[in-house]
């Protein structure tokens, strides 16, 4: 039940707010009593309380909670157009990214891009990024090469849960990432 709700959660804060009558406000939020109301009328029975545990207990941290407890959002991940305010910020030297072998060819020779999301997401554990890759066929870690990124003047933000997001990142700072 928790696992539905998530993938709810995602569904519409992430990518189709209107699916249960919601607009994302400034920064990607939504309050929290609109958004368990709106739940609850389209058949979907979600209390604070779950909703409380679904965050705490969302293995990649996708959603936070506002300070006050009122809002909630999507860390990253967003289809639709927001603006979540992240400011620029140096990287590690190294990043990864986790995708299936089949797209190697393509990656290799147009680079990452973001396609319908708002960034490409990395990671500084090569571990996780595997477990992306297995999402999406025989897994690949892919290197990239922050420090270099940032030189040439690509920026880079960080969310709250440790997910590094950029616009791009051109094959000349991509390398299958050692075991």
């Amino acid at each position: 039940k928790r696992k539905r709700i998530s993938k709810s959660l995602s569904y519409v804060l992430r990518h189709q707010p209107d699916s249960v009558g919601l607009e994302l406000a400034e920064g990607g939020w939504i309050e929290v009593d609109a958004l368990i109301h709106a739940f609850n009328q389209s058949g979907k029975l979600l209390t604070v309380e779950v909703l409380q545990e679904v965050v705490a207990e969302n293995d990649k941290q996708r959603f936070e909670f506002s300070d006050d407890q009122l809002r909630i959002r999507a860390r990253q991940g967003h289809s639709v157009d927001v603006d979540l305010g992240y400011e620029a910020a140096t990287p590690p030297d190294w990043l990864f990214h986790g995708t299936a072998t089949r797209h190697l060819e393509s990656i290799f020779a147009t680079g990452l891009n973001k396609g319908n999301r708002h960034h490409v997401h990395l990671s500084t554990n090569k571990q996780t990024m595997l477990q992306v890759g297995q999402r999406h066929g025989k897994p690949v870690v892919l290197a990239v090469d922050a420090a270099k990124m940032l030189s040439d003047g690509y920026q880079s933000f960080v969310t709250g849960n440790q997910v590094w997001l950029t616009e791009e990142v051109p094959p000349q700072y991509l390398s299958v990432a050692p075991d």
